[in-house]
């Protein structure tokens, strides 16, 4: 019987071996003046700003969902013609879209203080 390349030992060993090549690669490219930025279209913003735009992306889809949902919930409520059942979920509806933007608030706020505090202790 044959025995199969993928062994959990093989897979460790290539793996260790490519955590090992790349940056010797990556280092490599760098030093003759191979710009990766421009030359795969990616640009050459700093780290720093890429992630503060992808996390205000994202934060800022997420408040977009929470104003939906608290919407949603008053909505509810004012077609629920009185029916307790009705707004009692309109109620749930909104103090969850509500908990969800002091959650996305926090968030946002976290985040930004996490990545200036790395940005001026790494400068």
């Amino acid at each position: 019987m044959t025995k199969l390349f993928f062994t959990k030992k093989n897979i460790m060993a290539l793996a260790g071996l490519t955590l090992w090549v790349l940056p010797v690669v990556a280092n490599g490219a760098a030093s003759l003046g191979i710009e990766w930025g421009t030359g795969t279209g990616l640009g050459t913003r700093n780290l720093k700003d890429t992630i503060s735009t992808i996390l205000n992306v994202l934060l800022g889809f997420l408040g977009i969902l929470a104003v939906i949902i608290i919407l949603l919930g008053g909505f509810k409520w004012m077609t629920a013609m009185g029916e307790e059942e009705k707004v009692g979920e309109s109620k749930k509806l909104i103090s969850a879209g509500i908990v969800g933007l002091v959650v996305i608030l926090a968030a946002y706020a976290i985040a930004k203080y996490v990545i200036e505090t790395i940005s001026t202790a790494t400068q």
